[in-house]
């Protein structure tokens, strides 16, 4: 599809966050621009981050201190589909949770049954108060035959200094240790994107996914019946694209070019 009549006909832009609108604290050139374009033109954006480490409050408290001032229904984390898939398929059991006290929180405030005695079902997040204490104990539980899921499938999380273990390369540890492979959820998964019709009220096909990462942010829009967006912002580069199995439906290089393309659309 046509770039501009693909930003003309998207109704809703769901936006990464972590190497797309900012990149740890510094926020990226015309983000702000970008959601000023979007409300210039009366559409919407929420934000969806595969990164489960914070709570909701947490990233917006952060955007806010970017001058990017949000509502709790503007943010959707891995975290928060976690919950959703917990309450619907695994409703009253307990649960071993490897994640930040943030997480914690965020599962303790939904109702979620926490503990760390023998679980129904083991959490993997992305945790960066990570010991092996607790790697040994989701191992050992695993392999006794608690459920094993985690929140998402990134292996690796982009900083300023490079990129570092993310929950996914987590779980490669517990896989290669017990033998056993998890359920993921959050972004490419079918889960995210039915959270994301549910809260909003969108047609998939009126939907883009934005982000820096093919095989997460952009393959949940081109897999589910929405869009994908990828934008050069962050961990793809221009030669990934060459042998790439998942294809976006458009290239920017950041959303300062998306939202000068939108400069130029008439306003409702």
């Amino acid at each position: 599809m046509d770039r501009k009549k693909l930003l003309e006909e998207t109704e809703l832009f769901v936006l990464d966050m972590d190497g797309t609108f900012y990149l740890d604290t510094q926020i990226l050139d015309g983000s702000l621009e970008f959601l000023r374009q979007v409300e210039r033109l009366g559409k919407r954006y929420v934000f969806f981050t595969n990164n489960s480490s914070k709570s909701p409050k947490t990233y917006i408290d952060k955007l806010a201190n970017m001058d990017c001032y949000i509502q709790r229904d503007q943010i959707i984390t891995s975290g928060d589909v976690m919950i959703e898939y917990l309450k619907e398929y695994y409703p009253g059991k307990t649960v071993y949770l490897v994640g930040t006290p943030d997480l914690e929180e965020n599962f303790r405030e939904n109702g979620i049954l926490l503990t760390k005695a023998m679980p129904d079902v083991v959490v993997i997040g992305f945790d960066l108060t990570l010991t092996y204490e607790k790697l040994e104990r989701a191992c050992t539980y695993i392999r006794n035959e608690s459920v094993f899921l985690a929140t998402h499938l990134d292996i690796n999380c982009p900083t300023r200094d490079g990129f570092i273990p993310d929950c996914g390369a987590m779980c490669a540890a517990i896989s290669l240790s017990t033998g056993k492979q998890p359920k993921y959820v959050g972004k490419p998964f079918k889960e995210t994107v039915d959270m994301v019709l549910t809260l909003t009220g969108s047609k998939r096909e009126k939907i883009s996914f934005v982000g820096d990462r093919l095989y997460t942010d952009v393959k949940t829009g081109v897999a589910n019946g929405a869009h994908g967006i990828l934008v050069l912002s962050g961990e793809t580069k221009p030669e990934d694209l060459e042998n790439a199995e998942t294809v976006p439906d458009a290239v920017f290089t950041g959303l300062k070019e998306m939202a000068e393309i939108m400069a130029e659309m008439p306003g409702k």
